[in-house]
């Protein structure tokens, strides 16, 4: 072969540099982790109707005008003797819209006895997105962030919404994935609670 037929461009194959191949295969097995470590949570799935609370004790700070009897954190702890509905949403949440002045209203008709506690917990949000959620339903129940989505992993949620109902004992006694269709329908699991 001559230097006449040798084409200009043609310079030797050396692949991908080393630092290349390195970043490749480091994002592949961190995305191999996290997909597995989603995989092993959906296995696991919500906490199921019957759990005792008592390992998912929290305590949450809550947002400026929607504390609890004058108190800008609660824990879970402190709503012993009280039935308990934990409500998890978010303000980027299209189906948490359609349940939420649902939830307002059954919080106002069983505000005034004190037997039942509503406590909204806002999932991966920013504050003034869901500051202004609550204001645009009107929600006057206690509602806080849920830092670091420590209570939502505790509670093993799936998504948003999704609602655990807890008895005066703490124990997990109605899981709604998804949005309530209607007040009675949240009125209902409160009452058989009561009753109970």
């Amino acid at each position: 072969m001559t230097e006449e037929n040798i084409p200009e461009n043609t310079a030797p194959n050396r692949g991908v540099p080393l630092w290349a191949q390195i970043t490749i295969w480091t994002a592949l097995v961190a995305l191999l982790v996290v997909v597995f470590m989603g995989l092993q949570r959906a296995q696991q799935g919500h906490v199921p109707e019957g759990s005792k609370t008592e390992g998912f004790s929290f305590t949450m700070p809550l947002f400026d005008g929607y504390g609890y009897e004058g108190q800008s954190e609660i824990a879970l702890e402190s709503l012993r003797g009280k039935i308990v509905v934990l409500n998890f949403w978010a303000s980027w949440c299209v189906t948490c819209k359609d349940e939420a002045r649902e939830l307002e209203e059954a919080w106002r008709y069983y505000q005034p006895g004190g037997e039942v506690v509503f406590l909204g917990i806002d999932y991966v949000d920013t504050e003034p997105e869901a500051l202004g959620y609550l204001k645009e339903f009107d929600i006057t129940y206690p509602n806080g962030p849920d830092m670091g989505t420590k209570i939502s992993q505790a509670f093993r949620i799936q998504g948003v919404p999704e609602t655990y109902f807890l008895d005066r004992n703490g124990v997990v006694k109605h899981v709604q994935l998804g949005p309530f269709s209607s007040t009675g329908q949240i009125m209902a699991q409160i009452e058989s609670l009561l009753a109970e």
